[in-house]
């Protein structure tokens, strides 16, 4: 069960997080990365974000190219939300396919 100041925290970063990789993907033309979900540990200092790639094919190159770049990132971040939270918390990024499972499901059903 997440905490009231939790679930602001998760919608704060991944508000955040959305209009980094918003202006990040500019650069590349064909590219959307959304954030789907936010987790924050109870102690604010650990960040599971799962995020939905298009086109899914680029998706592993892309996951690759953002884990070696977690510090950049969340650097960006902490620029953002420096006034609102003490710690910047640590960044973890999973690839979110639920998007390919239900394509994959529709498929079979037909």
């Amino acid at each position: 069960m997440e905490s009231n100041r939790q679930q602001k925290i998760n919608r704060l970063i991944q508000k955040e997080l959305s209009e980094i990789f918003l202006l990040e993907t500019k650069k590349m033309p064909g590219v959307l990365i959304s954030v789907t979900n936010v987790r924050t540990s109870p102690d604010l200092g650990l960040v599971h974000a799962h995020l939905s790639v298009f086109p899914s094919e680029k998706g592993s190159e892309l996951m690759q190219n953002i884990n070696d770049n977690v510090k950049s990132v969340r650097y960006e971040l902490g620029k953002r939300v420096g006034k609102q939270l003490r710690v910047v918390p640590e960044l973890n990024f999973h690839l979110d396919d639920s998007l390919d499972y239900i394509e994959n499901i529709d498929k079979l059903l037909k």
